[in-house]
């Protein structure tokens, strides 16, 4: 029943409410979808929502477990994922819309990385090195020693050769920077390949295969370049090539004009199971919490004085103010401030000296009509009053 009647009653606000928190908690899933954070997102919901209906429930000895591990969990994890989390704030950066992001304009990049791949190849120094493009590869590679730098010809020459701890794995290169080094990459199961493939070849197409990244292969042997994407394998004879196809491997695809229809259309049915698990599962902690009676809140209200007689005027107090506390559901109760709170008092049968007045309920205007006034305090006020001096003419 009390279920009912917040559906019922449920106001603009409360609408505008969960959609913008669907927004969130779904852009949150796709940023997160294929990292290892996506599981401690997913279970620090869980944790929430156990907490709300012990909570609820009235389960003290729970409520007060999770309010004391609840913020040493939120530290752990931002300590934990503080890579992811950091990824996160960089691809909601607002400055990336306007072209003020940091980073070389990719042309230029490219023209580095392609001079670096052909001189590994030049001195026949094996690499591979993965091209992140939308999907996220953490979940398909494995180990990896994380590092910063552009993607030049000396890093890459000290990372690859023999010499180097770190020569034996797969380059990183995300947002047009080095990221990681000695990465492993899973191999590909396919038959019928080439007898001189080697391993390199083999695990840049398994990562293809997997997610849209484009890998840069170096062959040791032969010293040639190759480019596996999508599950096949390109040779590449020359650096305009490569850099073709690097130039394609980053640009922003070119999206058709479509009308307002087709665009509406788009947004609601793509992922729309996605979309609509997130806006029911929304909708439900929206309805724990705002369903929850009993919630209060302390407001400080200055009392408005009115009809005060014109030949009189306060000593004091001039400006009173009495604490006001509220109770109701939470959705109410939460968003009540004191400019929501409107006390008046009559003073039109004010005399000399001192006169106490009370404060009731009576005195209260609420702007919503489904909260309670627990108590005021105080609830008398003393005012002393004094005749107005006569301005001489």
């Amino acid at each position: 029943m009390q279920t009912l009647e917040l559906i019922t009653n449920i106001r603009i606000q409360d609408i505008l409410d969960i959609l913008f928190l669907t927004a969130i908690a779904y852009y949150l899933y796709l940023w997160f979808q294929g990292t290892k954070a996506l599981k401690a997102l997913v279970g620090l919901v869980a944790l929430g929502i156990t907490f709300s209906i012990a909570q609820s429930w009235g389960l003290f000895l729970t409520t007060w477990m999770f309010q004391i591990l609840w913020q040493v969990l939120i530290i752990l994890l931002i300590i934990l994922f503080q890579v992811e989390i950091r990824q996160v704030l960089e691809r909601v950066n607002p400055f990336k819309r306007f072209g003020m992001h940091e980073g070389n304009e990719p042309r230029k990049w490219t023209a580095i990385l392609t001079d670096a791949c052909f001189a590994l190849a030049k001195r026949r120094i094996g690499a591979l090195i993965i091209i992140e493009r939308k999907d996220r590869v953490e979940e398909h590679i494995t180990g990896g020693v994380p590092i910063q730098g552009d993607p030049g010809p000396e890093l890459l020459i000290t990372l690859f050769q023999k010499e180097s701890p770190l020569h034996d794995g797969a380059l990183l290169i995300r947002s047009q920077k080095v990221v990681t080094a000695a990465c492993y990459l899973p191999l590909t199961a396919a038959e019928g390949l080439p007898q001189h493939w080697g391993t390199r070849h083999r695990a840049a197409l398994g990562l293809t295969e997997r997610c849209d990244a484009w890998v840069i292969v170096v062959s040791e042997e032969r010293g040639e370049i190759s480019l596996a994407k999508r599950g096949e394998m390109i040779s590449l004879a020359d650096r305009v090539e490569l850099l073709k196809f690097l130039m394609d491997a980053v640009a922003l695809p070119k999206t058709a004009e479509t009308t307002w229809i087709e665009k509406i259309r788009f947004f609601l049915v793509n992922r729309w199971r996605i979309k609509l698990g997130t806006l029911g599962l929304v909708s439900v902690i929206w309805l724990l919490l705002a369903g929850q009676q009993d919630f209060e809140v302390t407001l400080q209200v200055p009392v408005d004085l009115i009809n005060l007689p014109t030949n009189m005027k306060i000593v004091e107090p001039t400006k009173p103010t009495v604490k006001v506390v509220a109770r109701g559901l939470r959705k109410d109760a939460s968003t009540l401030n004191a400019r929501d709170v409107d006390i008046k008092l009559d003073l039109s049968r004010a005399s000399l000296n001192r006169k106490t007045y009370r404060i009731t309920k009576d005195h209260v205007a609420l702007a919503y009509h489904r909260i309670d006034i627990v108590r005021i305090e105080p609830t008398e006020i003393s005012f002393v009053f004094e005749q107005k001096e006569h301005q001489s003419q």
